[in-house]
């Protein structure tokens, strides 16, 4: 927006400038024309009085002196004829055969106007000829043909233009920093604003400045920050109700665990009951430790945003851990993990050995249990130039477009509500846990079948 809005300043300013110095420049050319010009006929009208004179006393002497001084003078060619067209005077290398003299005596014979000189400019070089009659009314007898050199002209007009040309460049500099500075203090708040906003869509707090820029950006840089304080105490709320309740109700729990452990001796007959009593606490215990792990992982992801400590780890050691530990589940589950093949080099990202196990916890855990008897569980991992993947892949039913979009919603579970096990909240967790460290959770439709997981998370610094 800054390049956009300078770009508009300064066309503006160079067409203001410009408007004040093309007009000054042409008539500064068309005043300097005038006074060649006026200069010029007036010498033409007094060498028109002498040759008249000349005429009327057949003594062309003094007309001839004269001629010859003012050519010895200003360097320019003077011609004077008669009505028979007869030089009475050649002088300062002008001569009457000159097929240009020529013309203009024949057109100054018919009281033809004489041809009006163009405005100079620093280029102009031909000379300009001025033509009066001799003699008044329609009794002509004879032509004042003056041959002037306009180089003086050209060089006073090259001067002038230079001057208005340096003054207009300073004007225009000027303006251009008008423009830099407007620009600036107009667009620098606005980018202000913009890095606000993103703060709080990431869930960090504004601080957007309020004392820069014009009077509406002040206060709306104010509503922004306002606008943050309630956004982040709104989901620090959240958060705090979240981990309240379930750690309010761990107490509980675990004094129902304990009273239903105790019945186990004494329920006689049918036990299906029971049975489906301990299921139903043992779910509700899941989803109390889900519930803390998500508020925990919600927590981490506004303490990191505030500026926390960037813990890392190294990638293929806590992979080939947690193949390891989930080994003897796959093989429970009728299904197979096959260990990630051998890297030479150590991978360190930016996420804490403790998290990432827990992620990888979660992959290895819904493929186990979800991709079926007889499922061939693969994991690898990736080093790019800034992130490394990590990839868990499994040749089961998989799941669908529309089951993929939701899976890491909170609650959701495959298969629909009846789901016989699961809280929905694993891929919740482990996909906010990603994003808080700066990473991403993609599920991919594996080939020919089966779900794929990728997990991008970036490269610790060297």
């Amino acid at each position: 927006m800054r390049t956009r809005l300078l770009v508009v300043l300064v066309a503006l300013a160079l067409a203001v400038v410009a408007a004040f110095a093309v007009p000054l420049l042409a008539s500064t050319a068309e005043q300097r024309t005038q006074q060649l010009v006026i200069s010029r006929t007036a010498d033409v009208d007094r060498f028109v009085v002498l040759a008249q004179q000349a005429v009327d006393t057949r003594d062309p002497a003094a007309l001839v002196a004269d001629a010859a001084r003012y050519a010895e003078l200003y360097g320019e060619g003077v011609v004077i004829v008669d009505a028979r067209r007869d030089p009475l005077v050649q002088a300062g290398g002008l001569t009457a055969a000159d097929p240009a003299v020529h013309a203009l005596v024949e057109a100054t014979m018919r009281n033809e106007p004489a041809p009006q000189v163009g405005n100079l400019g620093p280029w102009s070089a031909e000379p300009a000829y001025f033509a009066r009659p001799v003699g008044t009314g329609t009794r002509v007898s004879g032509v004042v043909v003056l041959r002037a050199s306009v180089t003086t002209a050209a060089a006073d007009v090259a001067t002038r233009w230079g001057t208005i040309g340096a003054g207009a460049l300073l004007v225009a500099v000027v303006f251009v920093l008008l423009a830099v500075v407007l620009a600036r203090w107009m667009v620098r708040p606005l980018h202000e604003l913009e890095t606000g906003v993103l703060a709080v869509a990431a869930g960090h707090r504004a601080h957007v400045p309020e004392r820069a820029g014009p009077r509406e950006l002040r206060v709306l840089a104010g509503e922004v920050n306002r606008m943050s304080e309630a956004v982040l105490e709104a989901a620090e709320q959240q958060h705090r109700l979240v981990a309240d309740a379930s750690h309010q109700l761990r107490n509980p729990m675990a004094a129902l665990r304990l009273r239903v452990d105790s019945l186990a001796g004494r329920v006689e007959g049918d036990d299906t009951t029971y049975r489906a009593t301990v299921a139903e606490v043992e779910r509700l215990e899941r989803l109390l430790d889900g519930l803390l792990a998500l508020a925990l992982a919600e927590s981490t992801a506004t303490r990191v945003a505030a500026g926390g400590a960037d813990e890392s780890c190294d990638l293929a050691s806590v992979l080939a851990e947690r193949v390891d530990a989930w080994r003897p589940s796959a093989e429970d589950a009728g299904s197979a993990i096959v260990p990630p093949p051998g890297h030479d080099e150590p991978v360190t990202v930016r996420c804490p050995e403790g998290e990432l196990a827990q992620i990888l916890d979660v992959l290895l855990d819904n493929a186990v249990h979800y991709a079926g008897r007889g499922a061939k569980i693969t994991t690898d991992w990736e080093a790019g130039a800034d992130t490394a993947t990590l990839l868990v892949r499994d040749d089961g039913p998989g799941l669908s477009t529309e089951d993929r979009a939701r899976a890491t919603e909170r609650f959701w579970r495959a298969g629909g509500e009846g789901a016989p096990r699961g809280t929905g909240l694993g891929l919740a967790i482990a996909h906010q846990q990603v994003r808080t460290r700066g990473g991403v959770l993609e599920l991919r439709q594996a080939l020919p079948h089966g779900l794929e997981v990728r997990v991008t998370l970036p490269l610790a610094a060297s």
